[in-house]
């Protein structure tokens, strides 16, 4: 197979930072998907509809002119969220959902929830108003392992979740093991997961190869082979709850480059191609137009694009860095081979 067309592709998770970085990546996106679930994560966060719709015109002033891309926005969890948010955000056609990041778990999480306990009339009313709930599923608990961290999130908290709210509609964000992948082929159709392009092509050596690696630190961390093989496995399958989710998190090279760099892997330059790497080296592009352009889609009950993205088997080399303010941005993969390239009409 030399060529593929399939129905123009979303990212379920997606961070753009806010100005001046915005400007900087968002094109990078904008030019290979749809849509994108633009991850609330901000310093101050992205707490209610106000917040929500002023970043959402941020964004949309930062597109390039002509593009029709669509940002769908999410809220911030708090200790203090109300329910009065939830019932607010339900009703706008803007906002797609909520992200609980445990405290302390990754990127601006310092604002995160503490205790589960404290959430659940919120947790009640997203599930009244079929509101999406997005997890960073990581328990932070300092005696927890960082590879453990999934599963120990898994065992103590998303089984409680599900347990007390059966009717949630939740997206288990960014999994990273075979404990995530078999827990949500277990559960019922009200949970689904995302799965990035670098989760699917790396695991944990390769942040140590050479030396420390900081341009492949994210969180969740990756981890074991066995782990990623799951990870393909359940992406090439086909089944609907999997989809694409880059987790594309912009970060400038001192702030990955630095004594505590920061956890995240930029994607986005060439997220589409990377998936495609992902399918060619399965040997398998049955699902692809599935895991990219259905599955996420119809998860969020949200109608499939109109139009095609085409991609040609293509041998390039991803560029050693890109322009960010100041001080440039290295791209995951940075310098490297890929084989298959995203064909943009003149």
């Amino acid at each position: 197979m030399n060529s593929l067309s399939i129905i123009t592709p979303d990212d379920w998770h997606l961070h753009l930072r806010d100005t001046p970085y915005l400007e900087a990546v968002v094109a990078d996106t904008a030019r290979q998907f749809g849509r994108a679930i633009i991850m609330p994560n901000l310093n101050p966060p992205v707490r209610g509809c106000e917040d929500a719709l002023a970043y959402r015109e941020r964004i949309m002033a930062a597109l390039p002119p002509g593009c029709d891309f669509e940002p769908l926005m999410t809220l911030y969890l708090t200790d203090n969220t109300r329910v009065e948010d939830i019932e607010a955000a339900s009703a706008s056609p803007f906002i797609h959902g909520a992200k609980l990041y445990p405290a302390g778990a990754t990127t601006n999480s310092d604002f995160g929830v503490t205790d589960l306990s404290k959430l659940g009339r919120v947790f009640e009313a997203m599930q009244q108003h079929g509101f999406m709930l997005q997890l960073h599923g990581e328990a932070t608990a300092p005696e927890v392992d960082v590879f453990d961290r999934e599963k120990v999130f898994i065992e103590q908290s998303l089984e409680r979740i599900r347990r007390d709210f059966p009717e949630l509609r939740i997206v288990f964000e960014h999994i990273t093991t075979r404990d995530a992948v078999d827990y949500v082929r277990a559960a019922d159709t009200n949970l689904g997961a995302t799965i990035t392009p670098h989760h699917l092509l790396i695991n944990r050596n390769a942040i140590f190869q050479g030396g420390i690696r900081p341009h492949y630190y994210c969180l969740p961390i990756a981890k074991r082979e066995q782990h990623r093989l799951a990870l393909v496995e359940a992406a090439v399958s086909g089944e609907n709850r999997f989809f694409a989710g880059t987790d594309s998190a912009p970060h400038s090279v001192p702030a990955k480059e630095s004594a505590c760099g920061c956890a995240g892997i930029y994607s986005a330059h060439s997220a589409l191609e990377l998936y495609a790497e992902v399918f060619d080296l399965a040997g398998d592009f049955t699902h692809f137009e599935s895991f990219m352009s259905r599955n996420g889609a119809d998860f969020y009950g949200l109608p499939q694009n109109q139009g095609k993205t085409r991609l040609r088997r293509e041998a390039w080399t991803l560029p050693a860095s890109l322009p960010y303010p100041d001080v440039g941005l290295i791209p995951f993969r940075a310098g490297e081979k890929l084989h298959w390239k995203q064909v943009v009409d003149d």
